[in-house]
């Protein structure tokens, strides 16, 4: 089966100037986006997802009602827009600002401006969430592969291994924090496979996860792949020198993820 094309998709937009709904309604038709639905506030938003489930809600971060963040949370809290990739159209940079969001698990975040070729790679990036091909690796049968995925946040680790369970991964395991999956690995060093951690957790941080697996369990060869909106770069050069495999930002792209998978695992 084909993957679906970008022109397919059915988009919800959530923007409150009418200038910008605007520009990005004829940046998107460019795109050849026929499907979209126009609204201006976050209860507008709300509402019209009762009637309507699109492929996509894109949404500025400053609504008349509420902030982008209050929307994807409130959407995520409900059955039917769980699944619905979100996306962030935003000028904003603050790391305060923007760490909540990154953290609900956003599909990208679209600077404002932006050009044609940042909305087109928004747009692959969701496509790719929405309907991935599955991974395919020289030397593991993916359905064999063991994967912990450690993260604090719950919004982040549902997103990450739907992520990993659309490229075709069906063994996860989940842990709330760097302790929890401090003590799982060391219980079960031969079941996994590969890592996916947070770097920013409660009781022990990716780093000291790292140091841990790498130091005092000596295991220097399990491939670690941290996945963090951390962007103090003295930390994450630390979290590299701890023996991290890679890392990737949040929100991160898929195809980058399943790149990382076929690299380390292959």
């Amino acid at each position: 089966m084909s993957q679906i094309d970008i022109s397919e998709l059915s988009i919800l937009l959530v923007e409150p100037s009418a200038t910008q709904l605007k520009i990005i309604l004829k940046l998107l038709a460019k795109e050849g986006i026929q499907s979209i639905e126009g609204v201006t506030s976050g209860k507008a938003a709300l509402q019209l997802l009762g009637t309507y489930s699109p492929d996509l809600i894109m949404s500025s971060m400053y609504l008349p009602d509420m902030t982008a963040t209050e929307l994807v949370q409130a959407i995520k809290s409900t059955e039917v827009g769980q699944d619905i990739p979100f996306m962030l159209v935003s000028s904003e940079t603050d790391f305060q600002a923007l760490d909540p969001i990154r953290q609900a698990g956003v599909v990208a975040i679209l600077p404002k401006p932006f050009t044609t070729q940042d909305l087109e790679l928004a747009l692959k990036a969701t496509v790719e969430f929405i309907d991935p091909k599955e991974l395919e690796l020289e030397l593991y049968d993916i359905e064999n592969i063991h994967i912990l995925v450690i993260d604090d946040s719950a919004t982040a680790r549902k997103h990450i291994t739907r992520v990993l369970t659309n490229m075709g991964v069906v063994n996860i395991t989940t842990a709330n924090d760097g302790s929890e999956g401090a003590q799982i690995f060391s219980e079960n060093q031969d079941l996994f496979d590969f890592i996916v951690t947070d770097y920013n957790m409660p009781n022990m941080n990716g780093q000291e996860l790292i140091h841990f697996i790498r130091h005092d369990l000596g295991n220097t060869f399990i491939p670690i792949l941290m996945v963090t909106s951390e962007d103090n770069q003295i930390r994450l050069n630390n979290a590299q020198q701890s023996g991290v495999s890679a890392i990737c930002d949040k929100p991160f792209d898929p195809t980058t993820v399943k790149e990382m998978l076929h690299r380390f695992m292959s």
